[in-house]
Parts: C-alpha cells; sequence; structure tokens
C-alpha cells in the first residue's frame, strides 16, 4: 500500500533533481502515524531524510486536504518569528504521486501525543510557555509583508466557520445526534460583533509542533491545513479545548498529555496568551465552543474515512458516540445545558 501511495518510480528521480543528489534516486517510505487528516511519510535515503505530506486515499471532500494551502503558508513564514519545515519540493499539481502533495525539511525534535520521551525536559511550565508564544508569533506575523494579504477574507470569519462545519456536519453526520446541530444554533446567536483578524492555523495543539527536547521550545509548527486570515482566538478556543487537564476525560482524537502533573491549567494558557498578544478574552467562552463543533465534526468525518479504508490502514478504535459528547460539552461550555 505505501509504495502506491508514494509512487517511489516517480518521485524519486524527482527528489533527486530537487535536491540536486542521486541518492534520492532511491528510498524507503514510513507513514508516520497519528495524523487524522493527510497523510505523512518520512523518507530515508542515503542523503538523509525528509517528509512527505499527501491527502488520503479515496474522495476528497472540496477545499479539504489543501496541499497547496499549506505550501504556501509554510514557504512565507520562512524568516518571520515563526518556526516551520523549509519546503524542499512542490507537486501541487499532483504530476508525481497522482494527488496533491509536497516534500519538506525533517525537523530535528520530537512530536509528543500521550506520553513524554525518556529524558524530556521535567520543566512542563516553560514547555506549555513555549507553545503559548509560538501561538502568539502566528498571530503578530505581518500578513502583507509576509504576502499572505490575499490568503483568506477575515472578516466574517466565525460566522463562516459555523456555516462551514454545520455543512460539514450534514455531509458526514449520524441521524440522532442532535447535541451538533444544537451547538451549532447556539454559536450562531452568540457571535461577538467585534472579532480579531490575524493570520490563524487552525488546528495548533501541541502534538502539531515539533518540541525542542533541550529546552522544550518549538522547533517547528506543523499541519497547516486549515490555516487562513481570521479570528485568532478561534486558534487559542481550539488549543484550549485539546488541553485537558488532571481529572478529566481525555478526547479519543486528541493528545492528553496535558493532564500529567506539571502542566499548567487552562486558565494559566488563556492568561500568558492574553499578556503576549494583548487580546481581550472576555467572549472566549464562545470561541471554545466552536472548538467543540469543530473537533465534533472532524471526528465524525475521520470515522468515516477510517471505515471507507482512507486512512492507509490506520485505526482510531470505536468512535461511537465521541461526536455527541464533545458536541455537549461545548453546549456546557455556553450555558445552554
Amino acid at each position: 500500500m505505501t509504495a502506491a501511495l508514494v509512487r517511489p518510480e516517480r518521485l524519486g528521480p524527482a527528489l533527486a533533481a530537487a535536491l540536486k543528489d542521486d541518492a534520492w534516486l532511491t528510498f524507503t517510505a514510513e507513514l508516520i502515524t497519528g495524523g487524522k487528516s493527510n497523510l505523512t511519510f518520512r523518507l530515508r535515503s542515503d542523503a538523509g531524510e525528509v517528509i512527505l505530506r499527501r491527502p488520503p486515499d479515496g474522495e476528497l471532500r472540496q477545499s479539504a486536504h489543501d496541499m497547496g494551502r499549506e505550501c504556501r503558508v509554510q514557504t512565507a513564514l520562512a524568516g518571520t518569528p515563526v518556526p516551520v519545515p523549509e519546503i524542499l519540493l512542490d507537486d501541487a499539481g499532483g504530476e508525481l504521486i497522482g494527488v496533491p502533495s509536497y516534500v519538506m525539511s525533517a525537523m530535528p525534535g520530537v512530536v509528543v501525543r500521550d506520553a513524554l520521551p525518556p529524558g524530556f525536559p521535567a520543566d512542563l511550565r516553560a514547555l506549555a510557555r513555549g507553545l503559548v508564544d509560538a501561538l502568539a508569533a502566528i498571530h503578530t506575523v505581518d500578513v502583507a509583508k509576509a504576502g499572505l494579504g490575499d490568503f483568506g477574507r477575515a472578516d466574517g470569519y466565525l460566522d463562516r466557520q459555523i456555516r462551514r462545519w454545520s455543512r460539514q456536519w450534514e455531509a458526514v453526520g449520524q441521524d440522532g445526534v442532535l447535541a451538533v446541530d444544537e451547538l451549532a444554533a447556539a454559536l450562531a446567536a452568540a457571535v461577538p460583533e467585534r472579532t480579531g483578524q490575524s493570520l490563524v492555523h487552525g488546528d495548533f495543539r501541541i502534538d502539531n509542533c515539533v518540541l525542542d527536547p533541550d529546552r522544550g521550545g518549538v522547533r517547528a509548527v506543523l499541519d497547516w491545513e486549515m490555516s487562513t486570515l481570521g479570528d485568532p482566538l478561534a486558534d487559542l478556543g481550539l488549543l484550549l479545548f485539546y488541553w485537558r487537564e488532571p481529572g478529566e476525560q481525555p478526547w479519543r482524537l486528541a493528545p492528553s498529555i496535558t493532564r500529567t502533573l506539571g502542566f499548567p491549567r487552562r486558565a494559566e494558557i488563556a492568561a500568558w496568551y492574553a499578556e503576549a498578544t494583548g487580546a481581550d478574552l472576555s467572549h472566549l467562552t464562545v470561541y471554545l465552543a466552536l472548538a467543540h463543533l469543530k473537533f465534533a465534526v472532524i471526528t465524525e468525518d475521520i470515522n468515516v474515512r477510517v471505515r471507507s479504508g482512507a486512512m492507509a490502514g490506520q485505526d482510531f478504535g470505536d468512535l461511537t458516540g465521541e461526536s455527541a459528547r464533545i458536541a455537549e460539552a461545548g453546549l456546557d461550555v455556553l450555558g445552554k445545558v
């Protein structure tokens, strides 16, 4: 299956030409498990290793799994305070492996999901602060200077997000899960009159960052599929959604490492962010509830794609009832339950 997804007979010569090293004419490919949207492969040859990103197999939803978007924003952010891998090869037309894809540098460091590797820095507060600083760096990028002034339409972002995820739910949702529809309706009635504008990542979380095992900072921010111009507090709301605390039940498709004693609580993460950016957090519950809607829909979408065999054999366990649980928690955040 890996060869069919990577097409080494085509990708190898293209890599050798792009990197000016014939060692890339042959390579091995290993699926990096854990990714729940696009597929990520580690390619190794005698010349070293690089990372391939491509969409999942099978039919793709319109506007989803946009490799060109990921490639453009990472190219634009090179040289800014936002740490990103270098784009080495861009196959926007899909000529090489049959779908749009790109190859980027492999960043040294670790990706943390549900366990800290041995010897990782004990100062988990410093690690958390590094994540907040990276998020603040994204939100303070001069988008015009970076060439991203036309990367999206920031005004009306929250309204569009609610409509988008409501439509996605209609496309993938299961009959009888009323909490998702109720959450979407409650959010539509709670959108603040004024919202912020900046570059947004769209899925900022601990396991979408490569961490420095020596100092605990962020060496690279990954997975820019949903990046655009929009409201920065949507990113903060999503980070806080993922940020489970001790004693809380984890979300089945999200890392739960922040439940480890030593990590700060959500309130402190929010306070650090406000300190770093000067953001007004008076409507933060709306953004946190939006994160619940978004992830409830994503969870069901992943469930559908796993059942259809589009995730290169990855299995994320029994997701029955998970979308409803997430949506009900979102309604609770808004005080609707």
